[in-house]
Protein backbone atom coordinates (compact mmCIF):
# COMPACT_ATOMS: atom_id res chain seq x y z
CA UNK A 1 0.00 0.00 0.00
CA UNK A 2 0.92 3.50 -1.09
CA UNK A 3 -0.61 5.07 2.38
CA UNK A 4 0.87 4.96 5.50
CA UNK A 5 -0.02 5.56 9.06
CA UNK A 6 0.22 9.18 9.97
CA UNK A 7 -0.26 10.94 5.89
CA UNK A 8 -2.61 13.51 5.59
CA UNK A 9 -5.24 12.38 3.21
CA UNK A 10 -7.93 13.59 1.82
CA UNK A 11 -11.43 11.32 0.74
CA UNK A 12 -12.30 11.32 -2.64
CA UNK A 13 -15.61 10.39 -2.71
CA UNK A 14 -18.73 9.14 -0.27
CA UNK A 15 -20.30 11.00 2.10
CA UNK A 16 -16.97 12.23 3.49
CA UNK A 17 -15.82 13.27 0.44
CA UNK A 18 -13.44 16.48 0.73
CA UNK A 19 -12.93 15.95 3.99
CA UNK A 20 -9.07 15.74 5.15
CA UNK A 21 -7.48 13.95 8.04
CA UNK A 22 -4.33 11.73 9.66
CA UNK A 23 -4.47 8.19 8.63
CA UNK A 24 -4.74 6.28 12.09
CA UNK A 25 -4.78 2.96 11.17
CA UNK A 26 -3.79 0.93 8.18
CA UNK A 27 -4.99 -2.50 7.43
CA UNK A 28 -2.57 -3.69 4.22
CA UNK A 29 -4.45 -7.01 3.86
CA UNK A 30 -8.10 -5.74 3.49
CA UNK A 31 -6.88 -2.53 1.66
CA UNK A 32 -8.35 -0.34 4.36
CA UNK A 33 -7.89 2.41 6.49
CA UNK A 34 -8.96 4.69 9.39
CA UNK A 35 -9.02 8.32 8.89
CA UNK A 36 -9.17 10.71 12.24
CA UNK A 37 -13.15 12.20 11.69
CA UNK A 38 -13.97 10.33 8.76
CA UNK A 39 -16.77 7.98 8.28
CA UNK A 40 -18.01 8.26 12.32
CA UNK A 41 -20.37 5.65 13.11
CA UNK A 42 -22.64 5.92 16.56
CA UNK A 43 -21.30 2.53 19.30
CA UNK A 44 -23.51 1.63 21.97
CA UNK A 45 -21.50 0.18 24.88
CA UNK A 46 -22.66 -2.00 27.97
CA UNK A 47 -21.07 -1.31 31.20
CA UNK A 48 -18.81 -4.74 31.78
CA UNK A 49 -17.56 -4.10 35.04
CA UNK A 50 -19.26 -2.70 38.62
CA UNK A 51 -19.01 1.11 38.24
CA UNK A 52 -18.41 1.25 34.57
CA UNK A 53 -20.20 3.44 32.78
CA UNK A 54 -21.79 2.20 29.34
CA UNK A 55 -23.30 4.82 26.54
CA UNK A 56 -23.02 5.67 22.95
CA UNK A 57 -19.67 6.63 21.71
CA UNK A 58 -18.41 7.76 18.49
CA UNK A 59 -15.99 5.66 16.63
CA UNK A 60 -14.24 6.10 13.12
CA UNK A 61 -14.58 2.95 10.59
CA UNK A 62 -12.50 1.95 8.09
CA UNK A 63 -12.73 3.20 4.57
CA UNK A 64 -10.70 1.77 1.22
CA UNK A 65 -7.53 3.36 0.81
CA UNK A 66 -8.40 3.57 -2.95
CA UNK A 67 -10.91 6.43 -2.16
CA UNK A 68 -8.10 8.52 -0.73
CA UNK A 69 -5.33 10.49 -1.81
CA UNK A 70 -2.24 11.88 0.08
CA UNK A 71 -2.11 15.23 0.76
CA UNK A 72 1.99 16.90 -0.27
CA UNK A 73 2.97 18.78 2.64
CA UNK A 74 4.66 21.03 0.53
CA UNK A 75 2.61 21.71 -2.02
CA UNK A 76 -0.33 21.24 0.22
CA UNK A 77 -2.32 19.77 -2.90
CA UNK A 78 -3.92 15.98 -3.46
CA UNK A 79 -1.14 13.91 -5.19
CA UNK A 80 -0.52 9.84 -6.29
CA UNK A 81 2.68 8.77 -4.89
CA UNK A 82 5.28 7.88 -6.76
CA UNK A 83 8.80 5.98 -5.73
CA UNK A 84 12.41 6.76 -6.34
CA UNK A 85 15.73 5.14 -5.38
CA UNK A 86 17.92 7.49 -3.03
CA UNK A 87 21.17 5.90 -1.41
CA UNK A 88 19.59 2.47 -2.05
CA UNK A 89 16.44 3.13 -0.04
CA UNK A 90 12.97 3.66 -1.88
CA UNK A 91 11.62 7.17 -1.28
CA UNK A 92 8.08 8.15 -1.46
CA UNK A 93 7.60 11.25 -3.25
CA UNK A 94 5.00 13.53 -4.65
CA UNK A 95 4.14 13.23 -8.67
CA UNK A 96 3.18 17.01 -8.47
CA UNK A 97 6.23 18.77 -6.80
CA UNK A 98 9.04 16.26 -6.74
CA UNK A 99 9.14 16.92 -2.43
CA UNK A 100 10.03 13.75 -0.40
CA UNK A 101 6.64 12.11 1.98
CA UNK A 102 7.50 11.31 5.59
Amino acid sequence: MRIKKGDNVQVLSGNDKGTTGEVLEVNPKNQKIVVKGVNVRKKHVKPRKQGEEGGILSVECSIPSSKVNVVCPKCSKTTKVAYSIEKDKKVRICKKCGAKLK
